[in-house]
C-alpha cells in the first residue's frame, strides 16, 4: 500500500468519523449531567431530514442546518421533559424518539416530495462543499507534509472542522470551567449539587440542549455534506456505534475523538476492499468489511474493552429532598 492510499483511507476515515464524533460528544454531555440518552440515532435522522429537506425548499445550506438544529433541539425537549420533568424512564424515551423519528421523516418526506421517503437530490448551494485551505499550492512539493496537508488536512466542509474543534472545546468546557464543574457533579451527586443551591433541573436540561444541537449538526453533516440528501434510514446506525464509542472513551472527549475516528477507519476500509487483501493476503467478503463497525460495537457493549464505569447518577431521575 503506497502512502497516497494511506492517505485516502485516512481521508474517507476523518469524514465518516465527523457524524460519530458529534453524536458522541453529544452523548458525552447528556451523560454526564446524569441523562442517558439512547435517542441519539432519532435526533441525527431527524435533524437529516430536516436539514435536507428545507435545504432543498429554501435553497440555502444555512437554513437547512437551522432545521436540522431545530428538529433535534425539539426532540431533545421531549427527552428532557419525559426523563427530567415527569421522571420517566430515560432508555424508554430514548427508544420512543428513535421510533418516532424513524416514522415521521419518511412519513413526512412522502408527503413533500412524493419520492419514496427521501428529499430531492441537493444542489451545490443547498449543500456544504469542501473548503481548500490556504498554501495547498505552496506546500505541494514538500515532501510527506504536501500530500499530508493537501489529501488529509485541506479539503473537508465546514462541519468536520466544527467537529475537530468540539473536541478541544468540550474538554475546556467540562474541566476547566465552574459550569462543566457543576456538570459533571450532577451526574455524579446531584444532592450535593442542590445543596449548593444549584439548580440540578436546570443544569439537566442545559446538558439535554447541547446534546441536541450536536446531534443537529451530525444529522445536517449526514444530509448536506457526506451525502447530497436525506434518504430512508440514512443514520444506519450511527447513533448506537457513537454510544459504543462513548462507553469505549470512558466519557473523556480526547479519548472520543480516537474511538470515532477507530470507528471511522473500520468503515472506510469497507469501501476498499482492495487494500484489505493486498494487506491480509486475504479476500474478505464485502459483508464482513461492512460489518466490521457494528461487530465492533457489540464487543464493546458486551464488555471486553476493559471497565467503563459511567456517572454514578446516570439514568436515575432526580428527587429533591424536602
Amino acid at each position: 500500500m503506497d502512502f497516497l492510499t494511506l492517505l485516502q483511507i485516512l481521508d474517507t476515515t476523518v469524514r465518516l468519523a465527523t457524524p460519530l464524533l458529534f453524536a458522541c460528544l453529544a452523548g458525552l454531555y447528556s451523560e454526564r449531567a446524569g441523562i442517558f440518552d439512547i435517542g441519539l440515532e432519532g435526533k441525527m435522522l431527524a435533524a437529516a431530514f430536516f436539514s435536507a429537506a428545507i435545504a432543498s425548499v429554501s435553497g440555502s445550506v444555512w437554513i437547512g442546518l437551522l432545521a436540522g438544529i431545530g428538529a433535534s433541539l425539539a426532540l431533545s425537549i421531549v427527552h428532557g421533559l419525559a426523563s427530567i420533568t415527569f421522571r420517566g424512564n430515560q432508555l424508554i424515551s430514548g427508544v420512543a424518539i428513535n421510533f418516532l423519528a424513524s416514522g415521521l421523516t419518511v412519513l413526512i418526506a412522502q408527503d413533500w416530495f412524493q419520492q419514496g421517503g427521501r428529499t430531492p437530490s441537493l444542489g451545490s448551494e443547498a449543500r456544504f462543499n469542501e473548503i481548500e485551505l490556504p498554501f495547498v499550492d505552496a506546500f505541494a512539493n514538500i515532501p510527506w507534509f504536501g500530500l499530508i496537508y493537501s489529501e488529509l488536512i485541506s479539503g473537508h466542509s465546514i462541519l468536520v472542522y466544527v467537529a475537530l474543534l468540539a473536541v478541544p472545546l468540550t474538554w475546556y468546557i467540562l474541566f476547566r470551567t465552574r459550569f462543566g464543574l457543576r456538570l459533571r457533579a450532577v451526574g455524579e451527586n446531584p444532592a450535593a449539587v442542590d445543596t449548593a443551591g444549584i439548580s440540578v433541573i436546570w443544569l439537566r436540561y442545559l446538558a439535554v440542549a447541547i446534546c441536541g444541537i450536536l446531534c443537529g449538526l451530525a444529522g445536517a453533516y449526514l444530509a448536506t455534506s457526506l451525502q447530497a440528501g436525506f434518504v430512508r434510514e440514512m443514520s444506519s446506525g450511527r447513533g448506537f456505534i457513537a454510544l459504543a464509542a462513548l462507553i469505549f472513551a470512558k466519557w473523556r472527549p480526547w479519548y472520543a475523538l480516537f474511538s470515532c475516528l477507530l470507528f471511522g477507519f473500520f468503515q472506510a476500509l469497507s469501501f476498499r476492499p482492495d487494500v484489505v487483501k493486498a494487506v491480509t493476503q486475504v479476500e474478505i467478503p464485502g459483508q464482513l468489511l461492512d460489518a466490521l463497525p457494528y461487530i465492533l460495537t457489540v464487543v464493546i457493549l458486551a464488555g471486553f474493552v476493559g471497565k467503563a464505569i459511567p456517572p454514578r447518577a446516570g439514568g436515575e431521575p432526580y428527587v429533591k429532598e424536602r
